[in-house]
């Protein structure tokens, strides 16, 4: 019984063991923090209680709901089934491979903005606000708000002072996850208006390891400012990889083909209102360019 006992009690280190505890009488005997380990999100505020809510505890058990969710799932599911039949993502395969520009989002209903989730520092304490909402005319989307760069007095947290937009990832039948396909294209094309505050483009992709989650690829928007709008094109071979804010050492590609979301950060620690309007987000296949990667790739030592 002592050897069981122990052996329970080291069950922490397995996540996948602990699915049983419900079954299992015997696992009671598991260490009093067993249950914050289970139940607790990957970060908490300093100073904030874990949430030991099981998760079945918050599933909201509703007949109308699932049936209106098994007819959208099955109605993408038919979609899907229909664009593979067609071509490359639903098209004919002579109109993919002649194509050279594509508009990926446009702004001009309340249905292209709930593609987009906004945040901002509150969600670590702070004070900055940000929002999203069509503007003059229902053409655009116009994302403003308030930086400020107050730290959060809970002892722990250093920095704080950020606001950012970012797409949702997309999804298929079924919650499926999928990728962005974007091989045949260089460029990344946007019509914005800023302020004249700088912002930081993010695009995220996907990895093979599960600790490269937080790496991203970066590259700098320099808004100018005024009433014109203002058209960028930046080469994806510009844009550089990060991990939590850190450039990394070493540097690699991005992959096209596994494009996940594309965001906006602000964050140049200026107290004050802001404000970035965008007409479109696109893509464009740009012949003159042939560089494959703007930085330089260290050989690591064997």
């Amino acid at each position: 019984m002592a050897l069981l006992c122990k052996i329970i009690e080291r069950s922490y280190l397995c996540p996948g063991f602990q699915k049983w505890k419900s079954f299992c009488p015997l696992l009671e005997y598991a260490p009093p923090n067993l249950t914050t380990r289970l139940y607790s999100s990957e970060y908490r505020r300093p100073g904030v209680p874990p949430e030991n809510i099981p998760p079945w505890k918050k599933i909201n058990f509703n007949f109308e709901k699932g049936v209106q969710g098994v007819k959208k799932h099955f109605g993408l599911l038919k979609q899907e089934i229909v664009d593979h039949l067609t071509g490359p993502e639903g098209r004919p395969l002579e109109e993919y491979i002649a194509e050279q520009t594509r508009v990926i989002w446009e702004f001009r209903s309340q249905e292209d903005l709930a593609h987009w989730i906004v945040s901002s520092d509150q969600e670590i304490g702070g004070k900055s606000e940000a929002y999203l909402k069509l503007g003059k005319n229902n053409q655009t989307a116009l994302l403003y708000g308030t930086l400020n760069n107050d730290v959060p007095r809970d002892g722990e947290t250093k920095y704080s002072g950020y606001c950012s937009l970012r797409s949702k990832p997309p999804e298929g039948a079924f919650d499926r996850k999928k990728h962005r396909d974007w091989s045949n294209f260089n460029t990344l094309v946007l019509r914005v208006r800023g302020d004249g505050r700088p912002w930081m483009i993010n695009i995220a992709a996907e990895m093979y390891y599960s600790h490269q989650k937080n790496d991203l690829y970066n590259y700098f928007l320099f808004t100018r400012g005024g009433p014109y709008w203002q058209d960028v094109k930046i080469p994806f071979s510009k844009f550089f990889l990060s991990s939590k804010g850190r450039v990394q050492d070493s540097q690699y590609c991005l992959w096209l083909d596994k494009i996940n979301t594309v965001g906006f950060t602000l964050g140049d620690k200026v107290d004050g209102p802001f404000q970035l309007e965008i007409d479109y987000i696109g893509l464009c296949n740009d012949r003159a360019h042939t560089e494959e990667f703007a930085y330089e790739k260290y050989k690591r030592n064997p």
